[in-house]
């Protein structure tokens, strides 16, 4: 350790943060997680994370990376080990106006990146939280307000610049280190840091984003309405539901219908909305047109003692009216958790199956509940919470990393198919033989 120490200290140019530093309290917790790490870093170049990766292996500590911080199983902290904390590598640069390419440092939030590309008229299809990472979210897929027009955040991904566990640079894309290009992308950080993205952006203009809601009790027809509109609807429509929220009244809360068309004609907007409109009783429909950064929300931080229990998975298909059954009469019982079903399909569905790490190219709707509150109160909401994911059991599969606060066996099994699973082990086994990055929804090298 302390040869592993000296090193560290003679090669990294960054911040060295240990337990009784002044910042430490802050540095040591992720958004979702507290930790208590006995070194954080918080590297200024690429330099600085190799020789972060080398002393972590060196001195056999647990390691942890941290972009956003927003992970919910709280792999952006650890207790005993090293946290690099990319938060210094967040330059976002155009390196190429004439094919739109975007070079993004991993330590980057989307809020940084669309205010960054806004100037230029473009943008890269994203999350729908600004605090989130780049680097979190793109390679656990990307899902989000442009998802059905332009794709996952990983389909926009054309390069990246990995440090591997030896310490070494590697850079990923087709044409080079393709399978692990092929694993990053929805892979999640089982084979190193990326320090750097390159993007292919695209054009665009303000966007029609809003909230559409109507009374709790005609939950079931709305959603099954919605539904229906979606798979007729144009690309340029991305829509969430909601149902239960806790803030807004749990199972009385209003169903809130979320929208973003992407472009800026009005009636085009209208045409594709408009029948969303129709669906029951509005409520309340505050859709308008503005900048696609204003889309993005400021991200929540959850007092301290607060958990969060998130679990999601995929439908399609001809079970999808039994899933939003459940999902509407679910929703309506006291001691319901928040409901989320998100819109898939579009742009998602037109890409190979294996062309990614990702595997769930056909599903129609993500489904995603969270159960959150202290310790006592998230406990006794997990009978009630295994009941419902019981019940649609038999109509979903598989499960979205990014919206999933477990990682056991279950959920990477769920996450990763069987041959995923394979192909990613094999890239594992070549970059991470020793499984340094474990702190993800691990795949272990076979």
């Amino acid at each position: 350790m302390n040869a592993a120490l000296e090193t560290l200290r003679r090669e990294f140019g960054g911040d060295v943060v240990e337990p009784g530093a002044a910042e430490y309290a802050s540095a040591s917790r992720s958004v979702l997680a507290s930790g208590s790490p006995a070194f954080v870093l918080r590297p200024r170049s690429v330099g600085d994370v190799q020789a972060g990766v080398r002393f972590a292996a060196r001195a056999g500590l647990v390691l942890s990376v941290r972009g956003g911080g927003h992970g919910f199983a709280g792999f952006g902290t650890n207790d005993g080990g090293v946290v690099i904390d990319l938060s210094m590598l967040a330059k976002v640069e155009v390196v190429d106006k004439d094919r739109h390419l975007v070079r993004i440092g991993g330590g980057a939030t989307w809020g940084q990146v669309a205010a960054a590309l806004a100037p230029y008229g473009l943008a890269i299809s994203s999350g729908d939280t600004k605090s989130v990472g780049v680097g979190g979210l793109t390679l656990g897929g990307g899902i989000g307000w442009k998802v059905r027009k332009h794709g996952l955040a990983v389909d926009n991904v054309v390069a990246a610049e990995v440090v591997t566990a030896d310490g070494e640079v590697v850079h990923a894309r087709a044409e080079e280190n393709a399978e692990l290009f092929w694993a990053i992308r929805g892979g999640g950080g089982n084979f190193g840091i990326v320090t750097a993205f390159e993007f292919a952006a695209h054009p665009t203009t303000d966007v029609f984003h809003g909230r559409i809601t109507f009374p709790a009790s005609e939950a079931a027809a709305v959603l099954q309405g919605w539904a229906d509109r979606l798979r007729t609807a144009p690309d340029e429509l991305t829509s969430i539901v909601n149902l239960a929220n806790p803030l807004a009244g749990g199972p009385r809360a209003p169903i809130e219908v979320h929208v973003a068309f992407d472009g800026d004609d009005p009636r085009r907007a209208a045409e594709a909305v408009d029948p969303i409109r129709r669906l029951g009783t509005v409520v309340q429909d505050d859709v308008a047109l503005k900048p696609y950064a204003d889309t993005l929300v400021e991200g929540v931080i959850p007092p301290p003692g607060i958990r969060l229990v998130t679990r999601s998975a995929f439908a399609g298909g001809e079970p999808v009216p039994e899933v939003l059954r459940i999902l509407a009469e679910v929703g309506a019982a006291e001691g319901a958790p928040f409901i989320a079903v998100r819109s898939l399909g579009g742009a998602v569905s037109r890409v190979p199956d294996d062309a990614t790490a990702y595997a769930f190219r056909r599903a129609e709707l993500m489904i995603v509940t969270t159960v959150a509150g202290p310790a006592p109160v998230v406990e006794a909401a997990r009978p009630a919470l295994e009941t419902v994911w019981s019940r649609l059991a038999p109509h979903v599969g598989g499960a979205y990393a990014n919206f999933l606060s477990s990682a056991g066996e279950e959920d990477v099994a769920a996450v990763y198919p069987a041959r995923t699973y394979e192909r990613l082990a094999a890239v594992k086994r070549r970059y991470d033989p020793g499984n340094l990055f474990a702190r993800n929804h691990n795949v272990r090298p076979r």
